[in-house]
C-alpha cells in the first residue's frame, strides 16, 4: 500500500476508532496513529463511568485499551496475504489507574521483515511483543 493511502487510513482509523461505542463507553481515546500504521498512542482519563468500586480504572477498561493494537499494526503492515490474530495476552497492572492512563505502541521494519522471512514457505509464526 503506497504511503499516501496508509496515511489516509491512519487517519480514517484514528477517527473510527474514537467513535467505537466500546471504547466510547469505557473513555479510552486514541490520539495518534503514525502515517505508516507503526506507532500509536493511546489514552483513558479517569471518569465516573469507568471507575471502579475504588476508584480507580477498571481492569476491563485498561484492557479493552490495549488490545487491537498489535494486530491492526501488523494487519496494516503486512498487507491482505497474511493472517494476523492475537492467540493470547496478558497485563500485569504495575500500578492502580488514578488519572489518565496512556499506552504506546511501536512496531520495527525490522519485525514486519523477520515475519514476512519466517512465514515465506507458509508456516505459522507467533512473535511474543
Amino acid at each position: 500500500m503506497d504511503g499516501s493511502r496508509l496515511a489516509r487510513k491512519a487517519r480514517f482509523l484514528r477517527w473510527a476508532l474514537n467513535f467505537y461505542p466500546p471504547y466510547l463507553g469505557a473513555g479510552v481515546r486514541v490520539r495518534h496513529i503514525s502515517a505508516d500504521l507503526r506507532m500509536v498512542r493511546v489514552k483513558m482519563v479517569l471518569r465516573w463511568y469507568n471507575r471502579n468500586y475504588v476508584g480507580t480504572q477498571f481492569g476491563g477498561s485498561l484492557y479493552s485499551m490495549v488490545d487491537p493494537f498489535f494486530v491492526l499494526m501488523l494487519m496494516e503492515n503486512l498487507g491482505p496475504d497474511y493472517i494476523v490474530w492475537d492467540k493470547a495476552a496478558n497485563i500485569e497492572f504495575v500500578s492502580p489507574g488514578r488519572g489518565a492512563v496512556y499506552a504506546d505502541f511501536s512496531i520495527s521494519q525490522q519485525l514486519v521483515d523477520e515475519i514476512r522471512m519466517r512465514t515465506a514457505e507458509g508456516s505459522k509464526y507467533l512473535p511474543r511483543m
